[in-house]
């Protein structure tokens, strides 16, 4: 279970403060446990600020705490600040990233369960597609529905979420996807045979949690390759 630990203080140093960060930063590489650090200022009190520090656990925040470097830091940043800072250790019960969510619907409801009406929930109505194995991009839920019907219709493509990372309005997917040519592709006859592909692909939000844009990288060739599109030279 991951750990989150609130520092919470007064300060109109702030700018000494975030230098003092940035020594511990710098002072603790390869030795500290903590894994994300996110300070926010309260728009009521221009003064009051409020640190939010994510460890893997709470046995791991405790090794940092310990660190020779965290505590000299610590006690030049009470010296910043315009009262004793208060602490509140939390563990996570709930972690809920929701774009990554959002994203995988893309995946498990609209391809594999083959429900294209969920794309009007999760695409943003100027959705822009970037893939190479197009030649233009395309634009749009019309798009959307379009490609993933063509890929749908013509190889029942099902895919499997290997990982997914995600940071600001971007996730990234790597993908797994294993699809049987049953109808025609592109003018070209069905085969019948089975390929499997890996790829990733790149999503990017807009504001209203919808996915605005897309990035593919993916085994396009072996596709072409097993249906015949393209000649193998031996």
């Amino acid at each position: 279970m991951s750990f989150v630990q609130l520092i919470d203080c007064k300060t109109t140093k702030f700018d000494d403060m975030n230098r003092l960060m940035d020594t511990w930063v710098e002072q603790t590489k390869g030795k500290r446990t903590a894994t994300h650090n996110i300070i926010g200022k309260d728009r009521s009190d221009a003064s009051h600020y409020i640190e939010i520090v994510e460890f893997p656990s709470y046995e791991e925040a405790m090794k940092n705490s310990n660190l020779p470097e965290t505590d000299r830091i610590f006690q030049e940043m009470v010296a910043l600040c315009d009262e004793m800072p208060t602490f509140t250790d939390l563990d996570v019960v709930r972690d809920e990233q929701l774009n990554k969510a959002t994203a995988r619907r893309f995946y498990e409801e609209i391809v594999n369960q083959r429900r294209l009406d969920v794309i009007d929930e999760i695409f943003a109505s100027d959705y822009r597609d970037h893939d190479p194995a197009n030649e233009q991009d395309y634009r749009g839920i019309a798009g959307v529905k379009e490609e993933t019907s063509m890929y749908v219709d013509a190889f029942g493509p099902r895919f499997t979420i290997q990982n997914q990372l995600a940071e600001g309005d971007f996730v990234t997917t790597v993908w797994t996807c294993v699809a049987t040519h049953t109808g025609e592709f592109r003018g070209i006859r069905p085969t019948n045979k089975q390929v499997t592909m890996t790829g990733q692909t790149t999503h990017r939000f807009s504001h209203d949690g919808k996915i605005a844009e897309g990035w593919w990288n993916w085994d396009h060739m072996t596709l072409l390759r097993e249906v015949g599109a393209v000649e193998v030279k031996r």
